[in-house]
């Protein structure tokens, strides 16, 4: 957010490609760097500045694309466009269900997207628009030029001559001065900020100016109800999903009460059994994964455990006389109120060890989860491309809304595991049409996030009532925005 709000008026006097070559070189550096150091914060200053500079790309391509693009097709390339961003969410979960190996790897992986765009932003142009607002008629004539030519050349058109009848006034702007040799260097660069940071103050408060007010406060709200619901909701499905998914492994518990084991060797999986009561004498426990495990009031005496790997495992009041633990993962934390006498550990597995997370089916379903979330998109990305400029961006926005509000209501019936999917990739589709609309990202996403997943496990009305009445708001204030359909850009 921070990214968007400095590098869009950046953009407006170095220009979109020069903005767009630096806050991408800023992303992939601060992502190149965090995946080598070795420390928390330097971690964390490394992801807020690629964050610094992704924040700034996102709004700058829409703006960059869209000054190529012809007034009557602008809104379906710009849908196009919105398609990539599905594409790398595709390119992520099937990558990511390969789970690798080092998070290190996976950083400096996900670094290389931008690295690929700093390479072929080195061979677009600059952005026609921008060279006019800045005086400099050639660069922009010969650009359009060469805009004009390949697309006469596609239509079989080659002997069509490019001719320019109007041409916009100059804007001036502080950086066209010249300030001259004398004044120092550090100086010039001071002059430069200062311009700058006005530029940004103004560009901030002619958002709130007579003539603008009323449509910025409403692109707020709306902006403020589809990322609310939205973000939500794709956040709460997956929780839900979860939620769901344990609530039917714990109705596949086993139980078992006051057995007396003697002389036995377990070399099997153990999984998802609870043991009350029980004694175990002479046992062996060698070359098994112990999986979602309770031992409660029970007795080990002169048992033997070796080469375990557990999760979500634990020894509740029990009881270990003369025991040892060889090359396991049963740490003493695993231990709860239970008496260790004249017992042992040696050789713990050492290391990060993700012992009580899901497993990897669990992890894959995940994945999978979101693949069809963010492939469901797909239909919704279609159709409003072929249908943005016919029916007009408001009809779009408020259409979308309304049959996604709608599409809440159905959430209701999601009492399994693939009702609730069907529901993501039913709502995932909808939607899409809106942010097709809006391309745009704010604080209410992380409000929506925060709200929702408290509610998991708890009630699904308040996460439905709330989106869907935010959906419902969001719609009528769209059909009060001015529509821009067949408008050129001011």
């Amino acid at each position: 957010m921070v990214g968007a709000f400095v590098w869009g008026c950046l953009a407006d006097r170095i220009g979109r490609r020069q903005t767009l070559l630096i806050s991408l070189s800023i992303n992939s550096v601060a992502a190149f760097f965090s995946s080598f150091v070795q420390g928390y914060g330097s971690f964390l200053f490394c992801r807020l500045a690629s964050g610094v500079g992704i924040g700034g790309s996102i709004p700058i391509v829409f703006s960059y694309y869209s000054e190529f693009l012809a007034q009557e097709k602008r809104g379906e390339h710009l849908s196009w466009l919105c398609m990539f961003w599905m594409i790398g969410g595709w390119s992520f979960q099937m990558g990511s269900a390969y789970q690798f190996h080092s998070w290190r790897v996976f950083v400096l992986v996900a670094a290389l997207p931008s690295v690929a765009a700093i390479c072929a932003l080195t061979t677009m142009p600059e952005s026609p628009r921008f060279y006019l607002e800045n005086g400099k008629h050639d660069e922009a004539w010969m650009i359009l030029k060469q805009v004009h030519d390949t697309n006469m050349r596609a239509k079989g058109y080659p002997e069509r001559v490019f001719s320019v009848t109007t041409i916009k006034t100059v804007k001036q702007m502080d950086e066209l001065v010249d300030m001259g040799d004398s004044i120092a260097w550090h100086q010039k660069w001071r002059m430069r900020l200062a311009a700058l940071f006005k530029q940004i103050r103004g560009n901030f408060l002619a958002m709130f100016s007579p003539e603008y007010r009323r449509t910025t406060y409403m692109m707020m709200a709306v902006w403020f109800s589809m990322s609310f619901s939205y973000y939500g909701l794709t956040v709460w499905f997956p929780d839900m999903i979860k939620y769901l998914q344990k609530q039917e492994y714990a109705s596949r518990t086993k139980t078992f009460s006051k057995e007396r084991v003697e002389h036995v060797t377990f070399n099997f999986t153990l999984e998802n059994q609870v043991h009350r009561q029980g004694q175990y004498f002479n046992d062996k426990f060698m070359n098994l994964k112990m999986k979602s495990m309770v031992f409660e009031d029970s007795l080990f005496e002169e048992c033997y455990f070796e080469d375990i790997t557990s999760s979500n495992t634990f020894f509740k009041n029990c009881t270990f006389i003369a025991t040892l633990f060889y090359n396991t993962d049963l740490f003493k934390y695993r231990m709860i109120n239970s008496l260790l006498v004249n017992s042992t550990f040696l050789h713990n597995k050492e290391g990060c060890l993700l012992s009580d997370v899901s497993d990897d089916n669990n992890a894959y379903m995940v994945y999978f989860v979101s693949f069809l979330g963010t492939l469901a998109v797909l239909p919704g990305n279609i159709v409003s491309a072929l249908l943005m400029d016919k029916i007009g961006r408001l009809r779009m926005l408020a259409g979308s809304s309304v049959i996604s509000c709608v599409s809440c209501f159905f959430l209701f019936f999601g009492n399994s595991e693939s009702a609730m999917i069907a529901l993501l990739c039913l709502f995932g589709g909808i939607s899409i049409a809106s942010w097709n609309a809006l391309d745009v990202l704010t604080l209410a996403a992380v409000l929506g996030i925060s709200i929702f997943t408290s509610f998991v496990g708890i009630t699904k009305a308040v996460p439905i009532l709330f989106a869907s009445g935010a959906l419902a708001a969001g719609s009528f204030l769209a059909l009060k925005l001015p529509e821009t359909r067949g408008q050129v850009l001011q």
